[in-house]
């Protein structure tokens, strides 16, 4: 891999600029990544306070009884069933997906660090309502509220993390964002812990109000960054944008890259209708897998195991406490391995981590299932103690592999991928597949729990071992290749992908030579 400071030809033909890590790149992106941190934390917190009995007992007593009084007729499983609780999850990204589409219009129009900056906004507020909520309605505004946040977050970080990083850093500082997510996680499961232990109410209180921490910072994040150079020349902010890129890459010899983004930015410009243009046929590679890594990404389960940890362990036969202990034990596992993503994407590459992930999520969820259908039952369980640690280890290996693949490289992927002329676009499409699967987990996980028992985990083995397959064949790696060269040197080399954008060019160069041949001046097809 080439030094910073020098041009150099990669292995498949892109060029790399010349570029420095230099300390505005760094602290910018820790800035961004702080968006990270505050959907973390929302997906964490959650499944803790629905754990909470004041909590249950405040706003969903109907599930408060079920878990206090252990009825008989009430099976393991189903103690947390209820639409209203899940509601209160699944809301946030219900949200989320709504707002993405405004999102698209700010990223592209306005910015990415403005479109941060309102994501910000939009977490204060939720906090504050969540945080002071009297009854269901006001806790499920604060959560739309924060669904907002969470949308406009995931637009504009990944973008921006994408376009500000040096080509051969890119992976490892756009997956800063999954890291700040996974912190986040584990953030909430330790204000979890010991707020349980608070009576009276304020446990929970704190737990939802402490998301202010995250919010905060994310705010004065935005604030403190520079606008990424692709978005003020996309903009017309020429000057600007080539002020900022020299700034950002330590560097005045630029020009090159400069010109490239020029360029792209031409083409941006001249696309009246992005959503239209994500639909033609040299678009389809990069729309095709943004949106299978988004669904294949929830259906591996993740969420289901992050929302509702506690909950789950709680289900399994741990007590209160001891399930919040076992979440906390998650939360750490998910923050290293992470950590491992952020060293090894840019070395081993995007499939391979993937592959890898593959085999060793199909093997600790299929082993989770045949552990849960020998010891629990509907109204029993016979959970040893060698047993419910065999289970919180499987979590822990199923957690920690999917927090150095799937996890990191389903957002940084399609960041990565779409040209520069649908990339707002395209981001909004991935946010808003994302957060709808993210809803359809989240609102039917405890009802799917209910009546699958430990066959839910054989459901989700089965999506992991359908997507593993996926990449194997259809995913290119995109390790070290520019962000603005990938239909070059990724689309164009790929077995299968390389015909939609050939057979699109041969047709593009029909339609003008037929517009010559009428008298006609060739003209951009929108």
């Amino acid at each position: 891999m080439p030094a910073g400071g020098f041009s150099a030809v990669h292995k498949n033909g892109g060029t790399e600029f010349e570029a420095k890590i230099t300390p505005i790149v760094v602290i910018s992106c820790v800035m961004a990544a702080t968006g990270g941190l505050m959907f973390g934390y929302d997906v964490g917190v959650s499944g803790g306070v629905t754990s909470m009995p004041d909590f249950l007992k405040k706003f969903f007593p109907v599930v408060y009884r079920k878990t206090q009084l252990k009825e008989e007729s009430d099976s393991n499983y189903c103690k947390y069933d209820n639409q209203g609780l899940q509601l209160f999850t699944s809301s946030l990204y219900l949200a989320g997906l709504t707002a993405t589409f405004f999102a698209s219009y700010t990223t592209r129009k306005l910015g990415r660090k403005l479109t941060m900056l309102i994501a910000g906004v939009f977490f204060i507020i939720g906090t504050v309502l969540n945080t002071t909520a009297e009854n269901l309605m006001m806790l499920i505004v604060g959560r739309i509220s924060l669904g907002c946040g969470v949308g406009f977050a995931n637009q504009a970080v990944p973008l921006f993390l994408s376009e500000i990083a040096p080509t051969r850093i890119r992976g490892g500082l756009n997956i800063l964002f999954q890291l700040n997510v996974t912190i986040g996680i584990l953030f909430a499961n330790l204000v979890n812990y010991f707020t349980a232990k608070i009576e009276g109410g304020w446990g929970w209180r704190l737990s939802l109000g402490l998301a202010g921490i995250p919010a905060g910072l994310l705010t004065l994040g935005a604030l403190m960054v520079v606008d990424t150079p692709n978005s003020l020349i996309e903009r017309g902010r020429m000057e600007e944008g080539k002020a900022v890129l020299k700034k950002i890459r330590g560097t005045d010899n630029v020009e090159a890259e400069f010109l490239e983004l020029v360029e792209a930015s031409r083409v941006a410009r001249e696309i009246k209708h992005p959503f239209r243009n994500l639909l033609k046929r040299r678009n389809r590679p990069q729309l095709i897998i943004a949106v299978a890594l988004q669904i294949f990404q929830q259906f591996t389960g993740i969420n289901a195991i992050m929302f509702y940890a506690p909950v789950l362990f709680n289900t399994l036969g741990f007590k209160s406490s001891a399930s919040l202990y076992s979440a906390v034990i998650t939360g750490a596992v998910n923050v290293a391995s992470t950590v491992i993503s952020i060293y090894s994407v840019d070395k081993v590459g995007r499939r391979m981590l993937l592959l890898e992930a593959g085999v060793q999520m199909f093997i600790s969820q299929l082993m989770i299932a045949i552990v849960l259908g020998i010891k629990v039952n509907d109204h029993s369980d016979n959970l040893t103690k060698s047993f419910a640690t065999l289970v919180v280890v499987m979590v822990c290996t199923f957690v920690s592999s999917f927090a150095w693949s799937w996890g990191p490289l389903g957002w940084l992927i399609p960041s990565e991928t779409f040209p520069l002329e649908t990339r707002s676009a395209g981001q909004s499409v991935t946010v808003c597949v994302n957060l709808l699967f993210t809803f359809v987990i989240a609102q039917a996980f405890l009802s799917m729990l209910c009546h699958l028992k430990f066959g839910i985990f054989l459901f989700f083995s089965s999506w992991v071992l359908i997507m593993s397959v996926f990449v194997l064949f259809l995913l290119p790696e995109t390790k070290n290749v520019p962000i603005e060269e990938m239909t070059e040197q990724v689309w164009k080399r790929h077995w299968f992908w390389k015909r939609f954008v050939e057979e699109d060019e041969i047709e593009g160069q029909k339609r003008s030579v037929k517009k010559h041949s009428n008298g006609f001046e060739p003209s951009l097809e929108l």
